[in-house]
């Protein structure tokens, strides 16, 4: 069976594409899929995760990493996906005609939303072209800082949007940010905790949606 390509856009920078997309493929790479990485990004911020990882753990055959040119992303991802479980791919901060072949080979398109109203009118461009090339999306609510009535507002006018919204929540929390630097995802340092539980539900999530 071939593997499932999982695509994160996102139209604003800072709304923490990179984050969610190594947070999933540590996570899946724990359930026992092999996953691999595509980052279309020239700031190259998932290629400096890998190394860090790479760094700290040596090679690992059921995780991979390439660079991709943002047209290039269709054929590099068709490629990977029989080889490995999964591929996702982290794309720039921009919603132009570069991003539709990231969307149009996607299972499904991961659309990360800060907590914020900027944010919001970001995420319609992405919204409206992966509609465009048919591909479902589910919009995941980070940084979210819980029980703020603009994180509940936030949430409510993404669903307005006519966007499926995850019902795991990724919050605002340092051991996000601190992993990411190490090559770790959260789930990694601790057994237990909010950031597991968060990672966790998204997983479980995102795999019943591309089933």
């Amino acid at each position: 069976m071939a593997g499932r390509i999982i695509t994160v856009a996102q139209q604003k920078g800072g709304s923490g594409k990179t984050t969610v997309a190594v947070n999933l493929a540590v996570s899946l790479h724990q359930r026992g899929h092999s996953v691999a990485l595509v980052d279309t990004d020239p700031q190259g911020s998932m290629g400096r995760w890998f190394i860090e990882r790479m760094q700290a753990q040596g090679e690992d055959e059921a995780l991979d990493f390439s660079t991709s040119s943002a047209w290039g992303a269709s054929y590099e991802s068709e490629k990977l996906k029989k080889r490995f479980d999964f591929v996702i791919i982290d794309t720039p901060p921009k919603i132009d005609s570069d991003l539709r072949p990231a969307l149009r080979v996607a299972d499904l398109v991961l659309v990360p939303v800060a907590t914020s109203h900027v944010d919001l009118w970001a995420t319609e461009g992405v919204l409206d072209l992966a509609r465009r090339e048919k591909a479902p999306v589910l919009v995941v609510m980070n940084r979210v800082r819980p029980h703020t009535r603009l994180s509940v507002e936030v949430a409510q006018k993404a669903a307005e949007l006519g966007a499926q919204v995850a019902v795991a929540q990724i919050a605002n929390r340092v051991a996000y940010a601190e992993t990411l630097g190490l090559g770790l995802g959260a789930i990694e340092r601790a057994r237990s905790g909010p950031a597991r539980d968060e990672i966790t539900a998204l997983t479980e999530e995102v795999l019943a949606a591309v089933e």
